[in-house]
């Protein structure tokens, strides 16, 4: 796979923009046989102006099929840029999970202006989807679903459903409902085509199915889809009227740009509104500039403290050694158990219920990390000292108790710390993505010197302090 796509970005880097060129050249396929993500591909990694002149060049068809694919910067170029005729066929046809994921990503303006392109039926459908949260499963639904009724035979839901319905990927799952439009039951399609055509459909039925509320969060719908390893799952509303579809590859982009959200999130930086590759400049600093000078202003608490215990330090220099090597391990270790439960908060292992036991566990996983690194420091000071290949003076043994307790408390003070600010931050509905890794170590660095220097006044006072 990364060899065909070396071979294509190479023939993308010799194409003469200045001649007219096929976009199926690239590919050594028919036309018919490229598929739409091959083609959005090749539009993403080339020229803007050209892709645009490109994609008005496709066929009616195949511009319906390759939109979806093609990255939503480029999409609203290519609204743009065609004209009235051909962005208004483009946008009424394609599937109303693909049409509301356009219009969501708009601004208020464009939204108006395009909303206009669009017949009555899909206008008002697509309004009443963008009513609902940004965050709903409504921002995902196909109402290209196929629905039966239950008092027909499987040879007449057959006839029916090719008189009726067009082929899309939401009618791998056939849906029974009643005159109402309550949705009843969900059918496999093998199970139409592998049973005798005069078997009832209530015969089929087991009355065993998942559905989705409408206003369930997109969150609910990618654990429905893990827990039931759906392909597609049914969305209705209180009245249990069917309303449409979500289907796996939509919930896979969702699940991916939530983790990805989360990860930014978790690194520092705000999220980001394109890939990396396709963020300007000033943008990408000022996504990243806003939680650095928070972070810096909390450095400067380091500062603060160390000058608090200014006299310690003139008394006893040989403590400013470690300083690095202290609060980094408190860092480190918070860092650790952040990034533990706020996984397994998303994975819902854990619920707010739960955080005695992880404090518990924390405690004392804390407290043995500590000894662990404690010993270490210790035993490191100790041969030091005794092979005279660094001299700690003659209180060296001091010293490296200061170190090995100091190191217990700031490890297990950080473990504390980074596995209870999500809980926190979950109980106080923010995102618990926010406590990122930057934000503990700071946090842990500035109360891990108050620790190590309280230590130290107690285990050298009346020797070196």
């Amino acid at each position: 796979m990364e060899q065909i796509e070396e071979v294509l970005q190479d023939r993308i880097r010799n194409i003469d923009w200045e001649t007219e060129f096929n976009i199926f050249s690239l590919f050594d396929k028919e036309q018919d046989k490229v598929h739409p993500a091959e083609i959005a591909e090749v539009l993403d990694s080339i020229p803007v102006e050209h892709a645009c002149k490109t994609f008005s060049n496709l066929d009616s068809e195949i511009q319906i099929w390759t939109f979806p694919y093609v990255h939503e910067q480029l999409q609203h170029k290519l609204i743009r840029l065609l004209s009235l005729k051909q962005a208004s066929y483009l946008l009424n046809n394609l599937s109303s999970d693909n049409r509301t994921s356009f219009f969501s990503d708009l601004s208020a303006l464009e939204r108006t202006v395009y909303i206009n392109y669009l017949d009555d039926d899909n206008k008002k459908e697509t309004l009443n989807f963008l009513g609902y949260s940004e965050n709903s499963v409504a921002r995902l639904i196909d109402t290209d679903y196929a629905a039966i009724t239950q008092d027909m035979t499987i040879s007449e839901a057959s006839i029916f459903l090719r008189k009726n319905f067009k082929d899309s990927e939401a009618a791998n799952v056939i849906y029974v409902i009643d005159k109402e439009g309550k949705l009843l039951d969900d059918i496999q399609v093998r199970r139409l085509v592998l049973n005798p055509p005069e078997m009832k459909i209530t015969e089929l039925m087991d009355g065993n199915f998942v559905s989705l509320h409408i206003s369930d969060t997109q969150e609910n719908a990618i654990q429905k889809f893990k827990d039931y390893d759906r392909v597609v799952i049914p969305v209705v509303n209180d009245d249990n009227i069917l309303l449409g579809v979500v289907t796996v590859d939509d919930i896979l982009d969702v699940a991916e740009q939530k983790e990805t959200e989360k990860i930014q999130k978790f690194g520092g930086v705000e999220k980001l509104d394109f890939p990396y590759v396709k963020t300007s400049l000033f943008k990408l600093t000022q996504k990243r500039a806003t939680w650095l000078v928070i972070l810096f202003l909390g450095e400067m608490l380091t500062a603060t403290a160390m000058g608090y215990f200014e006299d310690e330090i003139s008394q006893a220099v040989i403590l400013a050694l470690f300083v690095p090597l202290i609060i980094s391990s408190g860092g480190n270790s918070g860092s650790q158990a952040a990034t533990l439960i706020i996984r397994a908060l998303a994975l819902k292992e854990l619920t707010l219920r739960d955080w005695w036991f992880v404090m518990r566990r924390e405690i004392f996983s804390g407290f043995f990390l500590g000894v662990i690194l404690g010993g270490i420091g210790l035993i490191r000071i100790t041969i030091w000292q005794l092979f005279k290949w660094y001299d700690y003076g003659e209180h060296w043994f001091l010293v490296a108790l200061t170190i090995f307790f100091s190191l217990i408390g700031i490890v297990l003070w950080g473990t504390l710390a980074g596995s209870m600010i999500p809980i926190i931050l979950k109980k106080l509905k923010i995102d618990p993505a926010t406590s990122s890794a930057p934000f503990v170590a700071t946090l842990v660095d500035v109360t891990g010197l108050i620790i190590y220097f309280t230590i130290a006044a107690i285990v050298l006072n009346g020797t070196l302090l």
